[in-house]
Order: structure tokens, then C-alpha cells, then sequence
């Protein structure tokens, strides 16, 4: 007769993951009416695209701004919720209803997001029941279930990342049981619905799975390569027209880059320094974040510079991969391959940020190093989103669930984990590290009382009372600031897990070194 232990491994949903699920529930139906960025009109848009168009005009079609750019995988994905959209309201995947925004529409939609989550949810169920440490694995799923990121970019600013990073952690998890061939065969999939996982593709051995990963390329391609349209895909899935930075910065190298940028021509001009300055690079830089970025005394970086940067250090970390090919080093390497593209590469989206996010949370409880890292990036990636949404409602939402989800976390972890500084250096780099991460509040105070505060000039300077000027004229004054400050930290994320990745004592073992 099996034993209690047993079978609440082996029961679909013990009480606790209920709890977590309906707790996660309640919280998504509550954010139905919150804020909705541009991409809910683009999925929208896909949906009456992948419905009322024939195939062969799916990645041709011009009706939206919003045109099809995803893999063919994704544009299968929304043609299948497309066919019960249809009968929710015909209207969604009318390719003539811009903007349409009824409650129909927003009802279908986010649940949508609610129920696809659920590959998440089984794939983070699945690393618990497997787990050497249960219980640090319990905290890790639900903290990954729960995560403000995917809060954030999927249930308010609206995306679909917790579907597709539940088939990577499906793939990763695979790869932990010694199961290659079904890892190679996610991991294309996941390919072929969102190509940006690509960054991650160097720790795949694709050469060994050849034809399995070819079938899968097949099967999602094949259509459009009969009809003679790989290259129009191709154009829409890579538009390199785009400029070196997206939307606001996203917080990686080449935000500190362009901010430096941006000093250097201030200080040209305070000082009357003659340096060589590109005229369109002053333009390009006072517009603020919108667009191509031209450096006005820097050089300007291109396409190739930031592949070179990126598959050098990708590089570097497969090379350690090869000679010691444990699952601890696969996640580390998957992590920091990721991580590389991030902060080198070309036109990076800040929503990219749960590239490292995600597989670094399965590393965390490893040991303190793991841990100190993981709680760096986690901080400075989850404040950079903050951004995306900027309306007072939902900016109070984030900052109080992120803060209580954070601390949820970070009290049982650091239990298990922490280490007392062994020298005056280690000391000294902890007490920095514990700055840079109270700096958050600041920031957080700076962010929220600019607007108040340029408003309040503004009026001022329209009475001819202020005599510092109008600060309206800074007002990418904010976003500037809170990318740099998170550049900081995810660029020091990043050298520190790569040292501790390089020079990892062989003699360490933690619960995943016996994996």
C-alpha cells in the first residue's frame, strides 16, 4: 500500500499548487479592466488575420500597422483560437474591426492567457515532483508561476510568454531526465512560435537530433516555402531596418552605451570641447527613445558588431559547456547564452528580460553566489518593467505585488543559502551590492514624483515664477534613469554568474550537481 509521501507525489494537484493556481486566478480575472497595451490590438489582429485570410496572405496582409511578424507555429496558435472567437463575438476576427475593444473581446482574450498558462503550470508541477529538494523547488514553481514579469507583460500589458516559457521549461526539464531527443524536439517548437528563443538555440545539439528538429521545421515551414514566401517570412520575422535600441532602452549594455553617449555631447556643449560630433546623432539622441539610435560622439554600432560581441561570449560559455556537460552547467550556460543576447544584442526588447529570468529562478537555491545573482537581475529585470506600464492604477498594482512577491521569495531562500562573507573584499562587494538594491527605492521615489514635480514647474514657468526652467522638456528623464540603474545591475549580474560559472569549484556539490 503506497505511503502519503507517494501519493501526494503522484496526485495531479496536491493543496498547495491548488492554492497557488487559485490564488493566481483570482488575481488575473481581477486585472480583466486593467490597462491594455498595443500588442492586445496586434493579437486581435492575428486572430482576424489567421481567420478571415487564406494562408497564403497571412504574412502579405497590410489592413493594421499590426502586421503577422511571429513564426508560422504562433500564426497556427491564433488561427486555432480564432475558430472560438468566432462564435464569442464574430467581430474579433473581423480583419475590418481596428481597435476593437469590447468586453468580448477583453474577456476572450485574457483567458485566453489564463488557460494557455496552464503548460507553465504543469511543466513547474512537473520539476517539484522530480525535484532532489522538494520543498526549495515548491518555493521556486510558484515563485515562477506567480512571477511579476509574466503579471506584468502577459496578464496586463498583454502577451502570451507564460505559454511559450512553459514549453521551454518542458524542454529543460526533458534535458534534466537524459531525454535529448524530446528537449531538441521542444525546444524547435518552441522555435517555430517565437523565434526570439533562438538566442538560447547554441545549447541545443542540433547536429545529434537533426532529424527530428528538421521535421518540426518542416512541418511549420513547408507551407510557405510551397507557396514561395520564405523570404516575405523571413522580412518580417528579422526587420534589421529597426535601430540599435527598442522603444525605451531596454536596460542592457547599450543603454549605458547610449547614455554615455548622450554625457559626452552634454559635456561637448557645457564645456565647448571640440570633439567630433555627428549632427544626426544629436538629433537621433535629443528625440528622445523612439527610433533609430545614432550616436552623436561615440561610434555608431551596427548589426554585426552586436552578433560578433554576443556569439564570442556565447561562445566562451559553450566551450565550459562541452567539457563539463552536467545539468548544472546546461542551466547556467542556457541562462547566460540568454543573457549574452540580452545585453549585446540588436534592437533587444526590454520584455526580454525573462529570458534570463526564468531558467536563472531554477538556479537560485543552488547556493549564496546563485542566489545573490539571481536576486541582482531579478530585482534591477522586474523594475525595468515597471515602464511598460505607466498608468497610476496599475504602476501601484506592480510595485505592491512585485515587493510582496519578492519578499515571499527571498525570506525562505535566503535561509537555505546564505554565507558570511569570507574576507574585507567579499564584505565590501556585499555592502555595495546592498546599496545598489536600496537604491530601488529611490529610484521607485524619484520615478513616481517627477511627473508631479514637472507639472508643478511647468505651471510655474507658464506664470514666469521658475527660474530653473521648464523641465517638460525632460521628460524621458525618468525612463533614461531607470534603464541605466537596471543596466547597472544586470551588466553586474551578468560578469558575476559568469565568473561563478567559469571558475565553479569542481569539489561544490549542491542539489543540482546531482543531477
Amino acid at each position: 500500500m503506497p505511503d502519503s509521501s507517494s501519493t501526494s507525489r503522484t496526485s495531479w494537484l496536491d493543496p498547495s499548487a491548488c492554492d497557488v493556481l487559485v490564488f493566481s486566478t483570482v488575481i488575473k480575472v481581477l486585472l480583466f479592466p486593467a490597462y491594455r497595451s498595443t500588442d492586445f490590438e496586434v493579437h486581435r489582429n492575428w486572430l482576424a488575420i489567421t481567420h478571415s485570410l487564406p494562408i497564403s496572405k497571412w504574412y502579405y496582409d497590410t489592413t493594421s500597422e499590426w502586421t503577422l511578424d511571429y513564426p508560422p507555429f504562433f500564426a497556427y496558435f491564433e488561427k486555432i483560437l480564432s475558430i472560438p472567437a468566432s462564435f464569442v463575438d464574430p467581430k474579433i476576427v473581423d480583419l475590418e474591426s481596428l481597435n476593437y475593444d469590447s468586453w468580448s473581446v477583453i474577456l476572450f482574450q485574457r483567458t485566453t492567457v489564463i488557460i494557455t498558462e496552464l503548460v507553465l503550470g504543469a511543466a513547474l508541477l512537473k520539476f517539484v515532483r522530480s525535484a532532489v529538494d522538494s520543498p526549495t523547488q515548491r518555493i521556486i514553481s510558484a515563485s515562477l508561476f506567480l512571477h511579476p514579469g509574466f503579471l506584468i507583460i502577459d496578464h496586463i500589458h498583454f502577451q502570451y510568454n507564460g505559454f511559450m516559457f512553459g514549453i521551454l521549461l518542458w524542454s529543460i526539464l526533458m534535458a534534466r531526465n537524459g531525454n535529448k531527443l524530446a528537449s531538441g524536439i521542444l525546444f524547435a517548437v518552441l522555435l517555430n512560435f517565437k523565434h526570439i528563443y533562438m538566442y538560447l538555440a547554441v545549447n541545443q545539439n542540433f547536429l545529434a537530433l537533426a532529424n527530428a528538429v528538421i521535421a518540426v521545421f518542416i512541418v511549420s515551414l513547408a507551407p510557405f516555402a510551397l507557396m514561395g514566401q520564405i523570404q516575405q517570412l523571413l522580412s518580417r520575422l528579422f526587420p534589421f531596418t529597426r535601430g540599435l535600441n527598442h522603444a525605451y532602452w531596454a536596460p542592457n549594455a547599450w543603454a549605458l552605451v547610449t547614455a554615455a553617449d548622450r554625457v559626452l555631447l552634454r559635456y561637448a556643449k557645457s564645456t565647448g570641447k571640440e570633439l567630433h560630433i555627428n549632427m544626426a546623432g544629436v538629433a537621433s539622441t535629443s528625440r528622445g527613445l523612439v527610433g533609430d539610435t545614432v550616436f552623436a560622439v561615440l561610434p555608431n554600432v551596427k548589426p554585426l558588431h552586436t552578433f560578433t560581441i554576443t556569439i564570442a561570449l556565447q561562445s566562451i560559455v559553450l566551450i565550459k559547456l562541452w567539457f563539463h556537460p552536467t545539468y548544472k552547467s546546461f542551466l547556467t550556460a542556457l541562462t547566460l547564452c540568454g543573457y549574452s543576447s540580452y545585453l549585446f544584442g540588436w534592437h533587444v526588447h526590454e520584455k526580454a528580460v525573462l529570458l534570463i529570468l526564468v531558467p536563472l529562478s531554477l538556479l537560485a537555491a543552488e547556493r549564496h553566489a546563485y542566489f545573490r545573482t539571481f536576486v541582482i537581475a531579478t530585482v534591477a529585470g522586474v523594475f525595468s518593467l515597471f515602464p511598460l506600464l505607466f498608468t497610476p492604477a496599475e504602476s501601484v498594482i506592480e510595485v505592491i505585488y512585485s515587493i510582496v512577491w519578492f519578499a515571499l521569495l527571498y525570506i525562505p531562500l535566503s535561509k537555505r543559502v546564505y554565507e558570511f562573507p569570507k574576507s574585507m573584499p567579499y564584505v565590501i562587494l556585499d555592502l555595495l551590492e546592498k546599496m545598489y538594491l536600496g537604491g530601488f527605492v529611490f529610484l521607485q521615489i524619484f520615478v513616481a514624483s517627477f511627473p508631479v514635480f514637472a507639472s508643478w514647474n511647468s505651471s510655474k514657468s507658464d506664470s514666469g515664477d521658475s527660474k530653473n526652467g521648464d523641465l517638460s522638456a525632460m521628460e524621458f528623464l525618468p525612463l533614461m534613469i531607470t534603464s541605466v540603474y537596471c543596466a547597472i545591475g544586470m551588466v553586474w549580474g551578468f560578469m558575476r554568474l559568469l565568473f561563478i560559472y567559469l571558475h565553479e569549484d569542481t569539489t561544490y556539490q549542491g542539489q543540482l550537481s546531482t543531477i
